[in-house]
């Protein structure tokens, strides 16, 4: 393998992550309620998956290729063409969605982060001495 493949990887390993951070959360936060853990109510993580999926949500809007998979594409030498959830769902699914479906399920998961962030608060900051 060569090293922009193996660089093309990674990248693909950090995009991945990052979707998972987006998805994974909001189930988390809705079972750590019900548990009453201190995790979900921690203030960097609400606030970080809140930007995540407002940030996902806003390129999705304005028609921005996602860095992520323009970078995956550059190195592995090859055109960018549909955005990372849409060619991997292909993959899995063999079904082609069309490409305007794509905001609107960021549009309506980030309303329901929303919703989330004000029914499952996080911790407020604590004053300082």
């Amino acid at each position: 393998m060569n090293l922009g493949g193996l660089l093309a990887d990674i990248v693909l390993i950090i995009h991945f992550m990052f979707v998972l951070f987006v998805v994974g959360s909001l189930p988390l936060i809705w079972v750590g309620a019900r548990m009453r853990s201190r995790l979900v109510r921690n203030r960097r993580f609400r606030f970080a998956h809140l930007a995540a999926i407002l940030y996902v949500a806003a390129e999705s809007l304005i028609g921005m290729i996602c860095p992520l998979t323009w970078l995956e594409d550059t190195l592995r030498n090859r055109p960018t063409g549909a955005g990372f959830i849409e060619r991997w769902l292909h993959r899995i699914l063999f079904y082609e969605i069309p490409e305007w479906v794509f905001p609107i399920v960021y549009v309506l998961f980030a309303l329901l982060v929303i919703i989330t962030f004000r029914l499952v608060p996080p911790r407020p900051r604590k004053p300082h001495p």
